[in-house]
């Protein structure tokens, strides 16, 4: 792979980044939960379409420093760590789903298996986040699971959000010129 391809990647995974961190900046609902502080926002679904479009390594950097610098900079820096674990995992799972599907960007049903898995896997983390941070204070593991369980009411919200939205973002943004190829992705 050239150089400048490298580049292009990297800008735009630079790009993503400053996206993601923006969106969840702009557009930030917060819920009640038993554990952790959750809220509404866009920073996942921008985090699956990095991965659709730049590929897992590059995709799987700008989630993990757009979520993870939001996390920094407004009062979540002591669970960072574990926002950015997420968005590896996530950028992990989205790889593999869109490559199982053979980056077919022309057949919507097989874009919503990718947002699919993506908003399960999201589900699942946030879950395992929220035993983590319950298990951090200094609660038992059963209370931890359970007040875990209990907090997912945002994670779902941007699951089902993630499923809707990603599909038809993905076809625009192809649309308009940006997709695999042209940024230099395989």
């Amino acid at each position: 792979m050239g150089r400048s391809i490298r580049l292009k990647q990297l800008v735009f995974a630079g790009l993503f980044a400053a996206i993601i961190f923006i969106g969840i900046s702009v557009l930030r609902i917060p819920l009640p939960a038993i554990v952790g502080r959750p809220f509404i926002h866009f920073g996942n679904i921008l985090t699956v379409l990095a991965v659709m479009l730049l590929g897992f390594n590059y995709g799987a950097m700008a989630g993990a420093v757009g979520l993870g610098l939001f996390d920094i900079l407004n009062g979540y820096a002591a669970t960072s760590w574990l926002t950015i674990i997420e968005a590896i995992i996530l950028a992990a799972m989205v790889s593999l789903s869109f490559r199982s599907i053979g980056y077919a960007e022309d057949r919507l049903v097989k874009l919503y298996w990718v947002s699919l898995v993506a908003g399960l896997t999201k589900i699942v983390t946030s879950w395992c986040t929220g035993v983590i941070e319950a298990l951090m204070v200094g609660t038992s593991l059963k209370v931890a699971m359970i007040g875990a369980f209990t907090s997912l009411l945002a994670a779902t919200i941007n699951a089902v959000a993630c499923v809707i939205l990603v599909p038809i973002l993905y076809r625009l943004l192809v649309r308009v010129g940006f997709n695999r190829q042209r940024l230099g992705t395989r």
